[in-house]
């Protein structure tokens, strides 16, 4: 085995969404994916203009994890060299507007050029709907930066059904613990029977990419169930910088580094 996942854990795990129709593909036949663990089965997990909590207490983010910013520049260029220096992607949206993807420590070395007048975190709008995230239901006004509460599953708990709590967790119940579930008028069928509530079989992690506004992770696609993890990740085996020229791209420093 792989030992325990932890919060904070960097994980390779099958992609839940490959057991969908057309690809159907059995667990171990899914494709990779590496994303850090957030909140572990039974964790409550919110997000709050782009700050995770987990069990009410905010969540270090890790010293490289990048989020975007709008930078409004005075219309002449970034210096190229300059921001091969900088941990940052780039990209222009008018001639005096930047997106840019960068850890927050990086902040105050774009805010240092002469050039830029103003840096603003782009996070969504609380109480915004946004179809993609999870569970795709308009009950529920969620983003990618304000999100939940939401309880991660424990093999072992057992959740009332209703109207609320049915989108949140319909698919571990049938696409993950393999049970037909039912809604007739107001009432829940699992297997034929007639249920209020229903026990999990399985533990279940979060998981969220570092490039918080880059990442296609459990905001979008939910629960991954402890039979998809394949194991911890150990090191970084290829990092690219993309402002760097063809040599300088290569994040050399990064290279084989143990995962933190």
């Amino acid at each position: 085995g792989f030992g325990k996942i932890e919060r904070y854990d960097v994980v390779v795990f099958n992609y839940p969404m490959d057991a969908d129709p057309p690809l159907s593909r059995p667990v171990d036949k899914r494709e990779n994916y590496i994303k850090r663990c957030m909140a572990i089965s039974g964790d409550t997990l919110k997000i709050v203009d782009a700050q995770v909590f987990i069990n009410g207490k905010p969540a270090d983010l890790p010293k490289m994890s990048q989020t975007q910013y709008y930078v409004k520049t005075d219309g002449t260029d970034f210096n190229p060299k300059a921001l091969e220096d900088i941990e940052a992607d780039v990209e222009r949206v008018t001639a005096d507007e930047y997106v840019i993807t960068m850890p927050k420590g990086e902040v105050d070395k774009i805010k240092a050029f002469s050039n830029v007048k103003n840096v603003a975190p782009v996070i969504a709008e609380q109480n915004t709907f946004e179809q993609q995230v999870f569970p795709s239901d308009p009950h529920f006004k969620w983003n990618q930066d304000n999100f939940g509460p939401l309880i991660i599953p424990k093999k072992g708990w057992t959740v009332k059904l209703d109207s609320l709590t049915y989108p949140l967790y319909q698919r571990a119940i049938t696409v993950y613990e393999g049970n037909k579930l039912e809604v007739r008028g107001n009432d829940f069928y699992i297997n034929g029977q007639k249920a209020n509530n229903y026990t999990f079989k399985m533990n279940y992690y979060w998981m969220m990419g570092d490039n918080r506004h880059n990442s296609l992770d459990s905001r979008y696609w939910g629960f991954v169930p402890e039979d998809h993890i394949v194991g911890k990740a150990l090191f970084v085996w290829m990092s690219w910088n993309e402002n760097g020229s063809f040599l300088s791209k290569i994040r050399w420093n990064r290279l084989f580094m143990g995962i933190h």
